[in-house]
């Protein structure tokens, strides 16, 4: 921007009243870096002249040099404003306006003049120090090598870890509240669901240490709070219980423990809060308070009459005895109380299972989502209905992804789908689909009413969209291998991981705990990840879990997991289930690769164009593919080896 442009220059009436009232301004070694930084802020200021430097406008040294106008006479090489012009009033700067402009090159002409003082030098910038042997301004880069037998002396630690860390610090979770109220649910769907999401946790049940150390249970008595020996035994298996949780908290990678106990005193939990803080954990209260008498004899009645204290007793016997068990806790039982005692504390209160919440003191992101996952599920009795679509087109031709519509066999499983609901006689079903022709067709057959998710759309391949698996071995040899070593955390270039597609899925997870009786017919991928929730299967299990077409699953939740029912309808269809490669050896982190994408989820898969619906051929390898990465970034390192990598078990500098 020049000095005469009309954006710069100070016009009008009240620019020429107050450059009457402004002082000459010369430059100076002290007044330089004073008007370089404002030269670099606002240009104009509310009744302000602002001098500019290095290249934008001599300074102001003579009040003569303003002419009738008021502005600075003209500046070779710039030009004037067309005669007949008026300016206006100074106005608030543009945001072009704020930009700032490079500071005045020493080797530009006339730079004597403009500032005849020597310029501080800007302090350098530490460099990195450089590995023997690498050329000036090159860094060394970690590729992977085939390894000797054994690990080499001063190789990099493989990382075993590959889920991201949701939390700033481990977190203990301390269940609170009388016995047969729900703690021992609360804490194993609650630990299903961070794992299922990549949040490594596990329970302590306080429970199991007391049946290690006693053998043999008694009655109630041992649960009497004058019971000083029983007193010490619970307290010493509850510190045992401590030390596991900051073992593993601490030494085994674990981010979140849930300390499963009824915890009714305030000594025992400040107990806990005090071994938190010495080892800085965090600390989260769930206390689950019940007064219906019918939902406390049913919790007995379903669970505790099965349990090993109680193998020996018939129903009437163990049921009485645990009654007064009850009654040994309700003496000395302290609930949380947000607005006095435990003010400061995070917690949240589950009322008569689910019915009222009372949260307090949230603290970060995962607190939240306990929350929020703990506000959406129920005890309800229901019934979950997961299936594939109808065999499809691209099933019989081995090709994944795609959106193609159903077979003639795929057909019939929906006309044999329809009769299954009909037989079931279920009340009020809802039926939920992805956005893909195959479960649609399916649904249409039901003739009821269906809602489409965009979330149960099938994992998003990228570039292998539409392939069969041995086109994608000929054509991306380096992306096969990467996903037979970890299919995972494995994410198809300008596609998805089955990370990605659990992150996407947690929506429709939050919806099926809060509804009763629901199909939900989906794709394999989809359909292995819901499955893996409710089943509790492990990150490693999920992508290898059997879902075959035309195989109604039916699941219906019990007191401490799942029971599900595998239906076939009779009708045929292709396979589609690949085991796991047993040469197949775990390998590094494949996120870490070129072409991955940085978000977690792809974008939008249904609006983004299939690879085949361009008229181009499809690039043969994977080097003539559009690249995911800034074009500053080289797609292939210099040197890199790919056919290493299935190899590899430590990673080497390469220079």
């Amino acid at each position: 921007m020049g000095w005469n442009s009309p954006k710069s220059r100070p016009l009008g009436r009240m620019a020429r009243s107050n450059l009457k009232a402004q002082k000459e301004l010369v430059c100076s070694p002290t007044s330089f870096p004073l008007l370089h930084g404002v030269r670099k802020g606002r240009r104009q200021l509310r009744g302000r002249q602002v001098l500019r430097l290095g290249g934008c406008g001599p300074p102001l040294r003579d009040r003569g040099e303003l002419g009738r106008t008021g502005r600075p006479g003209p500046r070779p090489g710039f030009p004037l404003q067309p005669e007949g012009t008026r300016s206006s009033r100074l106005a608030p700067p543009r945001a072009s306006c704020l930009a700032a402009d490079p500071p005045p090159r020493r080797d530009a002409p006339g730079f004597d003049q403009i500032c005849p003082f020597p310029l501080p030098r800007p302090p350098r910038r530490p460099q990195a120090p450089r590995a023997a042997g690498l050329p000036p301004g090159r860094r060394p880069v970690w590729v992977l090598r085939a390894s000797p037998a054994g690990s080499a002396p001063g190789a990099m630690p493989f990382r075993k870890a590959c889920g991201p860390k949701l939390t700033n610090s481990p977190t203990v979770i301390v269940m609170v509240g009388l016995p047969a109220r729900g703690k021992t649910y609360i804490s194993k769907k609650l630990t299903r669901y961070l794992n299922w999401i990549g949040v490594p946790t596990k329970v302590f049940n306080v429970g199991e240490y007391r049946r290690e150390a006693v053998k043999q249970y008694s009655s109630y008595n041992f649960f009497r709070p004058d019971n000083e020996e029983a007193m010490k035994v619970r307290k010493q298996c509850a510190l045992a219980a401590l030390r596991d949780v900051k073992s593993y908290l601490a030494k085994e990678g674990g981010q979140i423990a849930v300390f499963d106990a009824t915890n009714t005193t305030r000594e025992r939990r400040h107990m806990i809060l005090h071994f938190a803080k010495e080892n800085d954990f965090k600390a989260f209260f769930i206390e689950s308070v019940c007064d219906d008498p019918t939902v406390v004899a049913s919790n007995i009645m379903e669970v505790k009459i099965s349990s090993p204290d109680y193998k020996d007793c018939n129903s009437a016997e163990a049921m009485d005895d645990f009654m007064k068990r009850i009654s040994c806790y309700e003496a000395s039982y302290q609930p949380l109380d947000p607005d006095k005692c435990d003010r400061d504390l995070s917690l949240i209160k589950v009322i008569d299972v689910g019915r009222r919440f009372l949260v307090n003191r949230v603290q970060d992101h995962i607190q939240s989502r306990i929350v929020y996952y703990l506000m959406n599920i129920h005890v309800q009795p229901r019934t979950i209905y997961l299936c594939r679509h109808g065999e499809n087109e691209h099933n019989l031709q081995g090709r994944i992804g795609g959106d193609s519509g159903l077979s003639s066999r795929g057909k019939k499983f929906a006309s044999a789908l329809s009769k299954f609901v009909e037989e079931q006689n279920l009340k009020d079903l809802r039926v939920w689909t992805s956005q893909l022709k195959s479960t649609i067709q399916t649904a249409e057959a039901l003739r009821l009413p269906y809602e489409q998710w965009k979330a149960l759309n099938e994992i998003d391949a990228g570039v292998c969209e539409e392939l069969t698996y041995e086109e994608i071995r000929d054509t991306y040899p380096e992306e096969y291998a990467l996903r037979e070593q970890d299919k995972y955390y494995y994410r198809y270039p300008t596609g998805e991981s089955y990370q990605d597609l659990v992150q996407r899925l947690e929506p429709v997870i939050m919806e099926l705990e809060r509804q009763e009786n629901v199909l939900v017919i989906c794709h394999q991928a989809v359909l292995r990840c819901l499955l893996a929730y409710f089943l509790d299967k492990s990150a490693e299990e999920m992508p290898y879990l059997k879902c075959p077409l035309h195989t109604v699953l039916k699941l219906t939740p019990v007191a401490y997991g799942c029971r599900v029912e595998s239906i076939y309808l009779n009708v045929e269809s292709v396979s589609t289930h690949r085991e796991r490669s047993e040469d197949a050896k775990k390998g590094p982190n494949p996120l870490m690769r070129r072409n991955s994408v940085t978000p977690l989820a792809s974008p939008e898969p249904t609006k983004k164009p299939r690879i085949n619906s361009f008229e181009e051929h499809v690039a043969s390898t994977s080097a003539a593919l559009p690249s995911c990465l800034p074009p500053e970034v080289p797609t292939q390192l210099p040197g890199q080896k790919w056919d290493d990598w299935s190899s590899s078990s430590h990673l080497v500098p390469m220079r």
